[in-house]
């Protein structure tokens, strides 16, 4: 005896001891063959959605194409909307690219250190049954959806501004999507974008990195306060990656410049079209030194580490705004120039990837310990090679510190559309002269700084550096100039 059934569910059969299992045939029908003592067990079928093609989305400034670093799921593996899938590099930052949608993995279209290119797909998901496709998306048609018999109503007219989750985070807050603004493509509003919209309305701080983490230790037992000491807090830093190390194989090696290595191509060969003027001095920190002393157990006690860089950026901004011909920027033809309104000061860093020079944005507005927090926000990141080209765009002036790997003095270059450059160099304990005419232990660092010589001359350079090195050697004047 036969049974045909239009349904939706995979039928278990049971007879005496062995299990059998009845399929769906290509029809969605199922065959049931009824005998005697049989057992019929059901359970639903597991409904497969369309299969989306996740394209590669524009990560902005003009990139066309990117290097694929690392893979953060293969083949088959789940993932949920905002899970990350991989992070690709850029000519000028590495960007974490998330998944839209809950499903499966299909097919990667890229191996490790491919090159990707933007509007071409990445990876194919196969979505879970009733969740919303995006509608930019191409969706690859399979033979079960052709063959299935409801049709999914199609959203025309429409362009979705939020993934469904992204809805659903605004609905629980109470957010309306309408007054908010959206930075993603088109205006499409993303998960930080909300994330942001409620620190605005809360007052809250958004904390600046996963893998920042702020550790406290217990305080001392009430019972000895003579051995308590200041509580002190520790910032968890990802380490970088371990460099591999090379292997001698006797033959020449030929690779093609990828990611930031192409990116210092493209500038180094503008800045160097550049005229350098150099001018050098020495600042004795020996103020600044015992200043950090006495404020370090304080901000640790905050949850951020103090190093004389925020000290040397505030005093760079103090300065900035006496000479604001060294805070901005030619066009091509060097015909018209442009102050900049923001103190987005570049800090160079020696990564894993390379040089990178990320900036603190708006120094104007930040005081010593704000600009702390957000060198160790930037650190981090680098640390982990997780900048990102909101990090990495729009400085106006940079400071490089080579003193931290060694050496005194440099010749920094400029770093177009910028105008100048510092490099500072290390911290040495040498012997000078007091004001009495004493020798005295003293803290001395070199600087050197570049300018551009088509609009800055000398004498403008050595009055800033003045400045600046009055603000480092004598800290607290800065108290007086602060807004």
């Amino acid at each position: 005896m036969c049974i045909n059934f239009k349904a939706n569910f995979l039928f278990y059969l049971v007879r005496s001891r062995s299990l059998m299992v009845v399929y769906a045939d290509l029809h969605q029908q199922i065959v049931l063959f009824l005998c005697d003592r049989v057992t019929v067990l059901f359970c639903p079928a597991v409904n497969q959605g369309p299969i989306v093609q996740f394209k590669l989305s524009d990560i902005g400034e003009g990139i066309m194409e990117v290097t694929v670093k690392e893979w953060y799921v293969k083949e088959g593996d789940k993932v949920s909307q905002f899970d990350s899938i991989c992070e690709v590099q850029s000519d000028k930052a590495s960007v974490t690219i998330t998944s839209r949608y809950d499903g499966v993995i299909k097919k990667l279209y890229y191996d490790a250190d491919a090159t990707a290119f933007v509007g071409k797909p990445l990876v194919d998901i196969e979505t879970e049954s009733g969740s919303e496709v995006i509608q930019e998306e191409d969706v690859v048609e399979t033979p079960a959806m052709a063959r299935e018999e409801h049709t999914h109503q199609e959203i025309k007219g429409h362009k979705t501004q939020a993934t469904p989750a992204v809805r659903r985070l605004a609905m629980e807050n109470n957010i309306k999507l309408s007054e908010v603004v959206g930075t993603g493509r088109d205006g499409r509003i993303l998960k930080e974008d909300i994330l942001n919209f409620l620190a605005k309305q809360t007052g809250a701080i958004l904390p600046p990195t996963p893998f920042q983490e702020i550790q406290t230790p217990p305080p001392a037992p009430a019972a000895a306060p003579a051995a308590a000491k200041p509580v002190s807090t520790k910032v968890a830093v990802k380490p970088p990656p371990a460099t591999p190390k090379p292997v001698f194989t006797g033959k020449d090696v030929t690779e093609p410049l990828k990611g930031f290595q192409k990116a210092m191509v493209k500038t180094m060969t503008v800045a160097l079209k550049i005229p350098h003027f150099g001018y050098c001095d020495e600042v004795d920190l020996s103020r600044l030194v015992a200043l950090r002393s006495e404020l370090k157990p304080l901000t640790e006690s905050r949850g951020v580490r103090l190093s004389y860089m925020p000290f040397f950026i505030k005093a760079a901004s103090l300065s900035l705004h006496h000479f604001p011909i060294l805070n901005a920027s030619v066009d091509e033809g060097c015909q018209n120039i442009t102050y900049k309104a923001s103190h987005n000061i570049g800090l160079a860093m020696d990564t894993s990837q390379g040089l990178l020079v990320p900036n603190v944005k708006n120094v104007q507005l930040l005081s010593v310990f704000e600009i702390a927090l957000e060198l160790n926000r930037l650190q981090v990141l680098g640390a982990s090679g997780q900048l990102g080209t909101a990090d990495l765009m729009g400085g106006t002036f940079t400071l490089s510190n080579i003193g931290s790997i060694g050496g005194t003095y440099a010749k920094p270059v400029i770093l177009p559309p910028e105008v100048a450059i510092g490099a500072l160099g290390k911290i040495q304990v040498l012997p000078r002269f007091d004001a009495a005419g004493q020798v005295v232990r003293a803290h001395i660092m070199k600087v050197s700084w570049s300018a551009d010589h088509r609009i800055i001359d000398g004498a403008t350079m050595c009055r800033f550096s003045n400045l600046w090195r009055e603000y480092l050697e004598n800290p607290a004047s800065m108290v007086l100039d602060l807004k």
